[in-house]
């Protein structure tokens, strides 16, 4: 089989004439071509599409064509070698161990760098040199073991197992298996084993993948804090305690934060050791495999944060060094080094660091049934600067050139392609704070294939208000602009805050609004005190305006649907090892005389109102009101009706907001609720009949009765909300 990594040079020869790329729906359907022919025959099928939508990257036309020229060699070469994409990205098949019919092991690796490459492990009462890998063409090395006398595999399950390599320096190294799928530490040691998983009863999934939600309410979830206990939490905790809440609380989709395997808990998940085994600190794969299961009975989506933009230093227990030399799967240093993560930059040129990547994702689909991705560190994948010292003004030149790392951008459109060709619900977002164009715009078309990005500069904003202006100062109109200034035509996931504002260093927006009084005047038992009261209230408008107006996703971290507390810290040695911050306080809920219930029941019924009304999937909303000195926001989404008035002491009676579409409105959701912990000023029986009173834009308008410090939500029953 060729490897372009290590014949460049090779063409295979001209046999027919290269077909040209056509559309089925949104995928590309390639029908062959050498990779000499498809030099001559670029055309991107759609790009006049995202032309038309956005003129000003008209200039910048022979970047796309470059770009989509270099994604088309790729798929031409995959045909050429390696009998097309499907097989290619199945190489979790082949590499690392897999057990055969008769029970025979076969063992592959890469390993270009390595003089000589033996298998240890108990299996051979750590004999290092009994069991040698044989050469194989193109770096990489194989080993078979037949089975025991018995006809039982060689390795046993659940046994431990090492890669010695000799390096051309005469080292002896000690090494996981890149493809391990499953790693463990002991209680005393800091290095991961590699351990053999072959369960006599692996578990089977029995529910489909649930249908691709039209407008998605994303938890981001984190298994090891999802527990009050002072402890790392486990898979089945998770599927017993937290998917019931999940679900109840109204959200569709779960995102999974440090399921790939990190031997730094502290690191969030993001500084990979084993990209193919699901953490152990949490339980075994098949307990992971049951969760996702369970997730796909009660109709949740399940994605994984994936972290293909750097890995861990780590040597002994990581893919660093594996071979002995400083590349392998990374660039050589300096440009294989990210200085600010101390970590390891892949090189996405590498024939083998595409089979291993594009293998990972299929890894993760296939094997555990996760429904698609959230892409960490985009960023730092797209420019060779990786994001750090680039402001971003939104020039487009700051998107195109020789800045911009053509071959992790082109890796990143033949994943999304890949992924959204044999999975045509597969769902990826991507972490991107540049704002490059097309982001989110089909590889048919020129753009990089994701389904949404993630609205980052949300967030900053509610933390910047918060921390540094008084209430009757907020900018309202600076406020929307932040929620609504997003490329057109490309979704954003909208959040007010993430695993990223917990952080300690940071302040949940419950405790950047309350601060020490939740310790001591939460109960609903008493009345609220001024801190309280602003806070409550603030924390349910500040989440409902973003939900509303912010994107065309939603997404909520684990705990904060109910204001949870304080900030997030892991076992460390500045902590002494304190699990104290790393958990999430249920049992708050559980308290029902306790506010954070309140907060709770809001969130949920804001989700249930969504779900109902569709404002994600509807087009982006018309702002007919954002006045200064009231304080006010009106806007239209779906045909839904959002008001806000975030003045601190004004109510304002027969207020006039437009409305496009005549008809009877009545309230679906009031953040006043006596339930939600407001103040009940609201009469839900009132029924508001639109005036043919052009306003604000809009043919008609209605007057209402506006709390301070309140958020409402009016539909009109006549109207049909399928989006």
């Amino acid at each position: 089989m060729l490897s372009p990594d290590n014949k460049k040079s090779h063409r295979a020869p001209v046999s027919h004439r290269a077909s040209e790329p056509t559309v089925v729906g949104a995928r590309l359907v390639w029908s062959g071509g050498t990779m000499a022919e498809l030099e001559d025959n670029v055309a991107i099928p759609e790009f006049s599409n995202l032309v038309q939508m956005d003129p000003y990257l008209k200039p910048f036309e022979k970047d796309f064509k470059r770009r989509y020229e270099q994604l088309q060699k790729q798929l031409s070469k995959l045909e050429e070698t390696e009998g097309g994409y499907d097989q290619f990205t199945q190489s979790y098949k082949t590499f690392g161990v897999q057990r055969q019919p008769d029970n025979s092991l076969h063992f592959r690796e890469w390993a270009p760098a390595a003089e000589a490459l033996f298998l240890t492990g108990d299996f051979n009462a750590w004999e290092k040199f009994t069991h040698p890998y044989t050469k194989q063409e193109f770096g990489k090395w194989e080993l078979i073991l037949p089975p025991k006398h018995d006809n039982s595999p060689a390795v046993d399950h659940n046994s431990k197992l090492k890669v010695v390599v000799h390096t051309e320096e005469d080292e002896r190294l000690y090494r996981i298996s890149p493809w391990a799928k499953y790693v463990t530490r002991d209680e005393k040691s800091v290095i991961y084993d590699w351990v053999h998983w072959d369960p006599p009863n692996p578990y089977t999934q029995i529910h489909p993948r649930p249908k691709k939600p039209k407008g998605l309410r994303i938890y981001e979830a984190h298994v090891g804090i999802a527990s009050p206990e002072g402890k790392v939490a486990t898979y089945t905790n998770f599927t017993t305690n937290v998917l019931p809440h999940i679900r109840d609380a109204g959200y569709n989709c779960i995102q999974m934060m440090a399921i790939m395997e990190h031997a730094y808990y502290a690191s969030f998940g993001y500084q990979i050791t084993s990209f193919f085994a699901a953490s152990s600190r949490y339980g075994t794969p098949e307990e992971l495999k049951q969760m996702i299961d369970v997730a796909h009975s009660m109709g949740i989506v399940v994605l994984l944060d994936v972290v293909h933009s750097h890995a861990s230093q780590n040597t002994e227990d990581g893919l660093n060094r594996f071979d002995g030399s400083d590349s392998c799967f990374f660039h050589s240093p300096p440009r294989g080094e990210h200085k600010l993560w101390d970590s390891r930059l892949f090189n996405y040129s590498s024939w083998e660091v595409l089979r291993f990547l594009l293998s990972n994702l299929r890894w993760w689909m296939d094997e555990y049934g996760f429904d698609g991705f959230r892409f960490d560190g985009v960023t730092s994948m797209l420019y060779h600067h990786h994001g750090m010292g680039a402001g971003f003004s939104g020039d487009y030149s700051e998107y195109f050139g020789l800045q911009v790392d053509e071959d992790a951008l082109v890796y990143l459109m033949l994943a999304n392609h890949i992924l959204h060709t044999l999975y045509p619900d597969c769902i990826t977002v991507a972490e991107d704070v540049s704002g490059m164009p097309a982001l989110c715009r089909g590889v048919e078309e020129g753009g990089l294939g994701f389904d949404y990005r993630l609205a980052m500069a949300i967030p900053d904003k509610w933390i910047q208000i918060l921390k540094e202006c008084k209430d009757e100062d907020w900018d309202i109109g600076n406020i929307v602009h932040t929620l609504t200034n997003r490329r057109y035509g490309e979704k954003c996931i909208a959040y007010a805050e993430s695993h990223d504002q917990a952080l300690v260093g940071d302040k949940t927006l419950a405790f950047w609004l309350m601060d020490k009084e939740m310790y001591t005047n939460m109960s609903s038992l008493t009345p609220m005190t001024p801190v309280i009261d602003r806070g409550i209230q603030l924390h349910k408008m500040i989440r409902l305006l973003t939900h509303g107006l912010g994107g065309e996703g939603y997404l909520n971290f684990i705990g904060n649907e109910f204001g949870h507390p304080e900030w997030l810290d892991f076992p460390r040695e500045g902590n002494d090892q304190s699990y104290h911050y790393a958990r999430r306080q249920f049992n708050l809920l559980d308290m029902g005389n306790l506010r954070y219930h309140q907060l709770f029941v809001f969130d949920r019924d804001m989700n249930l109102t969504e779900d109902k009304y569709g404002w994600l999937a509807a087009p982006p909303a018309f702002v007919s009101a954002k006045h200064e000195e009231d304080k006010v926001i009106v806007f239209e989404r779906g045909r839904v009706l959002f008001i806000f008035n975030f003045n601190p002491s004004k109510s304002f009676q027969d207020y006039r907001v437009a409305v496009e579409t005549p008809g009877t409105y009545k309230i679906k959701l009031d953040s006043d609720e006596h339930l939600y912990g407001g103040h009940g000023r609201l009469d839900h029986n009132t029924e508001f009949s639109t005036e043919a009173h052009g306003f604000n834009g809009r043919q008609n308008s209605i007057k209402v009765y506006i709390p301070c410090r309140t958020a409402i939500v009016l539909a009109n029953e006549e109207i049909d909300y399928c989006y």
